[in-house]
């Protein structure tokens, strides 16, 4: 038998919050389409069309609430996300790895990543901007939402200016395309299909849990850190 320790990278609230939002996103990006390219709507039938603009109303709703109940029930984590991984302090191994990370995607055998902490350089950027753009696009489809109304037939409806809602539709759209760009990069490493990150899908698909080699790897003075404190590690023995 070999014992192999484990790192706990990701609580079930993040996980869940996580599957939660990414799942909204793909059907949101899917129905929005048919918002988003009026050729669609044509070539799909009228009928359907207003399946899919609702479709992608309604799942704002868990795109929402799920994120903003987490953050009122972890505070704690809320702050970690924005005070430490997004807006946290970049020290040199951090400037070095994001410099480096466009080649490393090309060669990734024969380019040395520096070790990093528990949020890596490049990903924080990555992380803010996927944030950011989710809080504005569903501010933006509020506005939109709420112009329309809530209900079919304009029922509580509210009367924005033409300029607010022609802003709320710039603002959605921008950010819809943000998304997209960032969010296929995010799916191709997060996924593991980019070589090295293989098996990185379990940290946020599966029990949230690293293993001290691939944690080594990935985050070398995070794993260093919760390796000498023990709190978030378990071993677990496999046979050879």
């Amino acid at each position: 038998m070999q014992t192999v320790k484990y790192i706990q990278i990701h609580s079930l609230l993040a996980r869940y919050t996580h599957g939660d939002v990414a799942i909204c996103c793909i059907i949101r990006a899917v129905t929005g389409l048919f918002v988003f390219i009026p050729a669609a709507n044509t070539w799909a039938g009228a009928d359907f069309a207003i399946i899919m603009r609702w479709t992608h109303r309604i799942v704002a709703i868990p795109f929402i609430v799920i994120p903003l109940l987490a953050f009122i029930f972890s505070f704690k984590g809320a702050r970690h996300l924005f005070g430490q991984n997004i807006f946290g302090k970049w020290y040199e191994d951090d400037y070095i790895f994001a410099a480096k990370f466009l080649p490393y995607l090309f060669m990734p055998k024969k380019i040395h990543m520096p070790p990093q902490y528990e949020v890596k350089g490049a990903q924080r950027i990555a992380d803010g901007v996927l944030v950011f753009a989710c809080i504005f696009i569903a501010i933006s489809g509020m506005v939109m939402w709420l112009n329309n109304g809530l209900l079919p037939e304009g029922v509580w409806a509210v009367n924005f200016s033409q300029t607010t809602v022609l802003t709320a539709k710039l603002v959605h759209d921008v950010c819809f395309l943000i998304i997209a760009v960032v969010g296929l990069a995010h799916i191709y490493l997060g996924a593991g299909i980019f070589q090295p990150y293989r098996g990185t899908a379990n940290l946020m698909w599966g029990d949230g849990k690293v293993s001290e080699p691939d944690a080594a790897y990935h985050w070398g003075y995070w794993a260093g850190e919760e390796l000498a404190s023990g709190k978030n590690v378990t071993a677990i023995e496999k046979g050879k």
